[in-house]
Protein backbone atom coordinates (compact mmCIF):
# COMPACT_ATOMS: atom_id res chain seq x y z
CA UNK A 1 0.00 0.00 0.00
CA UNK A 2 1.32 3.45 -0.86
CA UNK A 3 2.53 5.76 1.92
CA UNK A 4 0.10 8.53 1.05
CA UNK A 5 -2.89 6.19 1.44
CA UNK A 6 -1.72 5.19 4.92
CA UNK A 7 -1.33 8.84 5.94
CA UNK A 8 -4.80 9.81 4.69
CA UNK A 9 -6.45 6.77 6.29
CA UNK A 10 -4.73 7.62 9.60
CA UNK A 11 -5.90 11.24 9.25
CA UNK A 12 -9.46 10.04 8.62
CA UNK A 13 -9.39 7.78 11.67
CA UNK A 14 -8.09 10.59 13.89
CA UNK A 15 -10.76 12.99 12.58
CA UNK A 16 -13.49 10.43 13.34
CA UNK A 17 -12.05 9.96 16.85
CA UNK A 18 -12.14 13.73 17.29
CA UNK A 19 -15.88 13.73 16.67
CA UNK A 20 -16.33 11.57 19.76
CA UNK A 21 -14.24 13.79 22.03
CA UNK A 22 -15.61 17.22 21.14
CA UNK A 23 -12.21 18.93 21.24
CA UNK A 24 -10.37 20.25 18.22
CA UNK A 25 -6.96 18.93 19.24
CA UNK A 26 -7.29 15.59 17.43
CA UNK A 27 -8.40 17.55 14.37
CA UNK A 28 -5.12 19.46 14.50
CA UNK A 29 -3.20 16.17 14.62
CA UNK A 30 -5.30 14.99 11.67
CA UNK A 31 -4.21 18.08 9.75
CA UNK A 32 -0.60 17.13 10.45
CA UNK A 33 -1.24 13.59 9.19
CA UNK A 34 -2.91 14.94 6.05
CA UNK A 35 0.10 17.22 5.46
CA UNK A 36 2.35 14.15 5.67
CA UNK A 37 0.07 12.47 3.13
CA UNK A 38 0.53 15.41 0.77
CA UNK A 39 4.28 15.19 1.28
CA UNK A 40 4.12 11.48 0.42
CA UNK A 41 2.20 12.32 -2.76
CA UNK A 42 4.99 14.68 -3.83
CA UNK A 43 7.57 11.92 -3.32
CA UNK A 44 9.15 12.95 -0.02
CA UNK A 45 11.04 10.30 1.93
CA UNK A 46 9.62 8.56 5.01
CA UNK A 47 11.73 10.54 7.47
CA UNK A 48 10.60 13.84 5.94
CA UNK A 49 6.96 12.68 6.04
CA UNK A 50 7.18 12.00 9.77
CA UNK A 51 8.88 15.35 10.39
CA UNK A 52 6.19 17.17 8.39
CA UNK A 53 3.42 15.35 10.30
CA UNK A 54 4.99 16.26 13.64
CA UNK A 55 5.78 19.88 12.80
CA UNK A 56 2.39 20.65 11.21
CA UNK A 57 0.56 18.87 14.06
CA UNK A 58 2.46 20.79 16.73
CA UNK A 59 2.04 24.15 14.98
CA UNK A 60 -1.68 23.55 14.42
CA UNK A 61 -2.16 22.49 18.05
CA UNK A 62 -0.19 25.51 19.30
CA UNK A 63 -2.26 27.83 17.08
CA UNK A 64 -5.49 26.29 18.37
CA UNK A 65 -4.38 26.60 21.99
CA UNK A 66 -3.67 30.30 21.54
CA UNK A 67 -6.86 31.02 19.60
CA UNK A 68 -10.28 31.90 20.98
CA UNK A 69 -11.46 28.28 20.52
CA UNK A 70 -8.66 26.87 22.66
CA UNK A 71 -9.32 29.03 25.71
CA UNK A 72 -11.45 27.76 28.55
CA UNK A 73 -14.02 29.92 30.26
CA UNK A 74 -12.82 30.21 33.85
CA UNK A 75 -16.07 31.41 35.42
CA UNK A 76 -16.73 30.05 38.89
CA UNK A 77 -19.80 27.82 39.10
CA UNK A 78 -21.16 29.92 41.97
CA UNK A 79 -21.36 32.94 39.61
CA UNK A 80 -22.21 31.22 36.33
CA UNK A 81 -25.88 31.55 35.26
CA UNK A 82 -25.41 28.57 32.94
CA UNK A 83 -24.74 26.35 35.97
CA UNK A 84 -27.13 27.91 38.49
CA UNK A 85 -30.36 29.32 37.07
CA UNK A 86 -31.01 31.40 40.21
CA UNK A 87 -28.25 33.83 39.24
CA UNK A 88 -29.79 36.89 37.66
CA UNK A 89 -33.18 36.40 39.36
CA UNK A 90 -34.74 39.29 41.27
CA UNK A 91 -35.74 39.20 44.94
CA UNK A 92 -37.24 41.87 47.17
CA UNK A 93 -35.66 42.63 50.53
CA UNK A 94 -37.67 44.59 53.09
CA UNK A 95 -35.08 45.05 55.86
CA UNK A 96 -31.30 44.82 56.23
CA UNK A 97 -29.32 44.05 59.41
CA UNK A 98 -25.66 44.70 60.17
CA UNK A 99 -23.75 41.62 61.30
CA UNK A 100 -20.24 41.21 62.69
CA UNK A 101 -17.68 42.91 60.51
CA UNK A 102 -20.22 45.56 59.43
CA UNK A 103 -21.63 43.34 56.68
CA UNK A 104 -25.20 43.89 55.62
CA UNK A 105 -27.28 40.72 55.82
CA UNK A 106 -30.97 39.84 55.55
CA UNK A 107 -33.36 36.88 55.51
CA UNK A 108 -35.72 36.47 52.58
CA UNK A 109 -38.25 33.92 51.34
CA UNK A 110 -37.07 32.64 47.95
CA UNK A 111 -38.41 29.57 46.13
CA UNK A 112 -40.43 28.51 49.17
CA UNK A 113 -37.55 28.58 51.65
CA UNK A 114 -35.82 31.10 53.87
CA UNK A 115 -32.40 32.15 52.58
CA UNK A 116 -29.61 34.18 54.13
CA UNK A 117 -28.76 37.15 51.94
CA UNK A 118 -25.52 39.07 51.88
CA UNK A 119 -24.85 42.34 50.12
CA UNK A 120 -22.23 42.29 47.36
CA UNK A 121 -19.29 44.71 47.31
CA UNK A 122 -20.33 48.18 46.20
CA UNK A 123 -24.09 47.66 46.61
CA UNK A 124 -26.26 49.87 48.83
CA UNK A 125 -28.23 48.32 51.72
CA UNK A 126 -31.70 49.77 51.23
CA UNK A 127 -35.10 48.09 50.99
CA UNK A 128 -36.24 47.13 47.51
CA UNK A 129 -35.47 44.81 44.61
CA UNK A 130 -32.09 43.08 44.32
CA UNK A 131 -30.50 40.79 41.75
CA UNK A 132 -28.82 37.52 42.77
CA UNK A 133 -25.17 37.68 41.62
CA UNK A 134 -23.69 34.62 43.34
CA UNK A 135 -24.66 31.69 45.56
CA UNK A 136 -22.30 30.53 48.30
CA UNK A 137 -23.76 27.47 49.97
CA UNK A 138 -27.15 28.58 51.32
CA UNK A 139 -26.31 32.28 51.10
CA UNK A 140 -27.43 34.54 48.27
CA UNK A 141 -25.03 37.34 47.31
CA UNK A 142 -27.07 40.20 45.86
CA UNK A 143 -26.60 43.64 44.36
CA UNK A 144 -28.99 46.48 43.64
CA UNK A 145 -31.37 45.93 40.75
Amino acid sequence: MADWIIWFVAAGIVVVMEMFTGTFYLLMIGIGLAAAGLAALTGAGSALQFIIAAVVGVIATFALRHSKLGRFNKTEASRDPNVNLDIGQTITIEEWRTSEGSRSVARVMYRGAMWDVELAQGAAARPGPFVIREIRGSRLIVSNA
